[in-house]
């Protein structure tokens, strides 16, 4: 069993409390999706759990955790940079119980991930894998310490579709805890019997934590049927509330017309009939007002982002030729392996098509020399989104300043407008943007794609840090992008709403699958 009580977690820069109160018990057979927007601290409340100490530089926590005899592992979102410098082979003898394993054991445990035996003892660097191997590498080394808890940050960014479908079987048959964040919505539908709900409203002034022991679609739907049944009751008793006030008032007009009318001879008998009746007019409208303060709220949420993707520049007639891309050989960034041949891409009008393809297969190098062609055309207008966001932001400049072109005030009013409706605070508006999370760093390039007028997007990953409440505002607005979208992505969803064409990468080129 764990036990979370009472934790408070404030951030220290701007003082906004993002958890108050929280308490939670995790029981064996739990696996529990912790969901959220972006910023509103899923990512902080696991690293606490997993170490307090992780979050001393950037935010305050009070409160109490309670391990039982829970061994807890935990993979963070992030490589930490202390690894990225390792081989393979040094990163997995970080784990002491790696050297006790026999090879049978980690061949086992390499054919549940999909990778070759050899790959424990590889010295390639960590930071030089694809996305999806150090996702694996990282739960492999997990696993091998044997815990009862998993404490998993974003487990599924960057799997191929084969190994999500082993994440999924790993989550549904832990006998232990598993407490994960996770933007992949199918994941969560298919594996979540709980769900923490971690909210900010009223512009991220107040925090709220709901915990619900179901399934996600099954909260999806009893938190719908609530806020329409509360939205219903506060309307029915507004309007009694109304009707209620209008008796009342027509009550205490005509009351005080008869007195301002009544004669002097009368003013000692009806008169003060008359005043009698008026004080329990009034005294009827104080017991009113005090029913009132307890009368049902509307019902508040923290609603989904949204911007226009495109104009009418963006737009791009069918049948226009827009790539036609030939390759012999795909090889590693450094040349010493060929990891495709002969690769031809041709997209004509609106297209939008994805890549799909085993981690390592080449996805991310091929999509790199797509982007790299496209953006040194002038008959289009290329923007890219790649994997790591870092590569194309300035972390120390605010988001404002990275998306102003000419620092004029207009401008400035007007992208701070499309930060608010992307529910940026002020205080985020004037942070770093290497103090924001990985989806308000997705936003502020979306932001850039959508103020620059482009008619190509090429996404590596565009959905990994969107959370359960944005991703299908972001699916949509891809959807209906008038251009062209050339992407790589293992979000199921995104691949079934969004995209005509799927090209799967294997060592012998592209082969079109049906979406």
């Amino acid at each position: 069993m764990l036990q979370i009580k009472n934790i408070t977690i404030t951030h220290k820069k701007d003082f906004r409390v993002i958890l108050q109160d929280f308490s939670c018990v995790l029981n064996a057979g739990d696996k529990a999706v912790i969901i959220g927007e972006e910023g509103n601290g899923k990512s902080t409340l696991l690293k606490w759990i997993w170490r307090p100490e992780l979050i001393e530089a950037y935010a305050d926590a009070e409160g109490e955790r309670i391990l039982n005899r829970e061994r807890l592992s935990y993979l963070p979102q992030e490589l930490p940079d202390d690894d990225k410098k390792r081989t393979l082979y040094e990163f997995f003898l970080e784990e002491p119980a790696f050297s006790e394993q026999t090879p049978r054991t980690l061949g086992e445990l390499a054919g549940r991930f999909h990778v070759p035996s050899e790959f424990f003892y590889g010295d390639q660097l960590m930071e030089t894998l694809s996305g999806g191997e150090k996702v694996k590498a990282q739960m492999m080394r997990l696993l091998l310490s044997e815990p009862t808890a998993l404490l998993l940050d974003e487990p599924s960014n960057d799997l191929d579709l084969e190994t999500l479908e082993w994440l999924e079987k790993l989550i549904l048959h832990w006998k232990g805890i598993v407490l994960f964040i996770s933007h992949d919505e199918t994941l969560i539908e298919r594996t979540a019997n709980m769900v923490i709900h971690l909210e900010q409203i009223r512009r991220k002034s107040i925090c709220r934590a709901a915990v619900s022991r179901v399934p996600y679609l099954q909260y999806q739907q009893q938190r719908e049927n609530q806020f329409e049944k509360q939205a219903r009751q506060a309307l029915n008793e507004r309007r009694e509330k109304k009707i209620r006030e209008e008796k009342l008032r027509r009550i205490e007009d005509s009351v005080a017309s008869k007195l301002d009318n009544i004669s002097r001879a009368d003013r000692d008998g009806p008169g003060r009939l008359l005043k009698k009746k008026m004080k329990a007019v009034k005294s009827m409208e104080h017991r009113f007002e005090r029913e009132d303060a307890d009368m049902t709220q509307m019902p508040e949420a923290e609603n989904a982002i949204y911007f226009q993707l495109g104009d009418k520049n963006s737009v791009i007639p069918a049948g226009k030729r827009i790539l036609e891309f030939s390759l012999d050989l795909l090889k590693t960034p450094d040349g010493s392996q060929i990891l495709a041949k002969n690769i031809f891409l041709r997209i004509r009008g609106p297209e939008k098509i994805v890549l799909i393809g085993k981690n390592g297969a080449g996805k991310t190098t091929l999509l790199r020399k797509i982007a790299a062609e496209m953006l040194s055309r002038k008959d289009i207008h290329a923007e890219y989104m790649p994997q790591n966001y870092e590569e194309m932001l300035n972390l120390s400049m605010t988001p404002v300043e990275y998306l102003s072109s000419s620092g004029d005030k207009a401008e400035q009013t007007r992208i701070r407008t499309f930060l608010g409706a992307l529910k940026y605070t002020a205080d985020e508006m004037a942070h770093p943007i290497a103090e924001l999370s990985g989806g308000q760093k997705a936003k502020v390039l979306l932001l850039k794609m959508s103020m620059s007028g482009a008619n190509v997007l090429i996404l590596d990953e565009p959905t990994r840090n969107f959370s359960a409440l944005s991703a299908p505002v972001i699916r949509k607005m891809l959807a209906e992008f008038p251009g062209v979208v050339i992407s790589i992505s293992h979000d199921r969803k995104y691949i079934g709403e969004v995209c005509d064409t799927v090209y799967q990468l294997t060592e012998d080129g592209l082969t079109r699958c049906l979406p």
